[in-house]
């Protein structure tokens, strides 16, 4: 009898300690990364939230105790191109894709009412945060993405952990030899308007922003180009991009304040850049390391869109970055 009582103290204490360690663990992974036998198979969910007077479309999965990716667009494209990020990191972090004004499922606003620049939509991403009471994120950032989230980076420093740079440019000689007709056309709209909708939103431009100089253009679905030249032929769309695309020349009067602040603040730091992207210029990567010197640097057998083909490596990636944040 005693040996049993004695037995059923003994388990009573493990199941005790056990309870306790438990405990201690879960709040080390809330903050960190969730165990992954809790939060496998999160439902994804497609939400709108009215911020300044527009409706913002969004994408959003994962537990909202871990910590949050906010992913940040490129042209064409829309929160849809972070499909493949979602499904795979959906058991580790909290991850929120919004589509900008303009894009995807958010409001078109008409640009007789809408100022469409970069400034603009940078504000309206950032109540947008604040709508969904995000107070800390990581910002992912992916072509047009990098001049929205450098402006709520230098505006809110505090609520940004680290940043995730997937095929953006944040200096001058980034910008490859696409860029001669857009330079044009920055100095002088009215006579260059028809050449540049030609060499930003034609099928060609569409399809080669994926595929670029990939000889391996059987790993590329051909909806990615023709669903978002569908977009870029919807009614309104080539005035909206034109006007968005003519103040892009702000973003580059604004690359030597995002490199001053790199500089200054030393941030976490992921690039990841498609070695066959023809969009900007391949030694882009190797600047953001003289800015960040600890800047972790992949370049990876891919597009400008580089989860296109290369979703696995990029998921891997991000997930060890995020996890050496902890």
């Amino acid at each position: 009898m005693q040996t049993r009582r004695a037995s059923i103290h003994v388990t009573a204490f493990i199941v005790r300690t056990l309870a306790i360690l438990s405990m201690m663990f879960g709040l080390t992974f809330s903050t960190c990364a969730q165990d992954k036998e809790q939060t496998m198979g999160q439902q994804e969910f497609y939400r709108t939230v009215k911020v300044d007077g527009i409706s913002i479309f969004y994408r959003e999965v994962g537990p909202k105790n871990a910590p949050t990716i906010l992913l940040l667009h490129g042209l064409p494209s829309s929160s849809r191109m972070f499909q493949p990020l979602l499904t795979r990191l959906s058991d580790s972090y909290h991850l929120v894709a919004p589509d900008y004004p303009g894009f995807g499922h958010s409001d078109w606003p008409d640009p007789k009412q809408f100022n469409y620049t970069f400034d603009h939509i940078a504000s309206v991403m950032d109540d947008f945060t604040q709508a969904l009471g995000l107070s800390h994120y990581t910002l992912y950032m992916q072509d047009y993405g990098g001049p929205v989230g450098f402006r709520m980076a230098l505006a809110h420093p505090e609520r940004v952990q680290a940043l995730i740079v997937q095929d953006a440019v944040a200096h001058n000689e980034g910008l490859g030899v696409n860029w001669t007709t857009r330079r044009a056309f920055w100095a002088d709209r009215p006579s260059y308007e028809k050449k540049l909708r030609a060499n930003l939103l034609s099928l060609t431009a569409t399809s080669t922003r994926h595929v670029g100089d990939d000889p391996n253009v059987e790993l590329y679905d051909p909806d990615l180009w023709t669903d978002e030249y569908a977009f870029l032929n919807s009614p309104g769309q080539a005035q909206i991009q034109s006007d968005l695309f003519y103040d892009y020349r702000t973003n580059v009067e604004a690359y030597p304040k995002w490199q001053a602040w790199m500089q200054k603040t030393q941030p976490k730091l992921l690039v990841i850049w498609g070695k066959h992207d023809l969009s900007f210029d391949p030694g882009e990567p190797e600047r953001y390391r003289k800015d960040v010197p600890d800047a972790k640097i992949h370049i990876l057998d891919g597009g400008h869109f580089a989860l296109d083909t290369q979703a696995d490596q990029i998921a891997t990636l991000v997930r060890n970055f995020m996890n050496a944040q902890c």
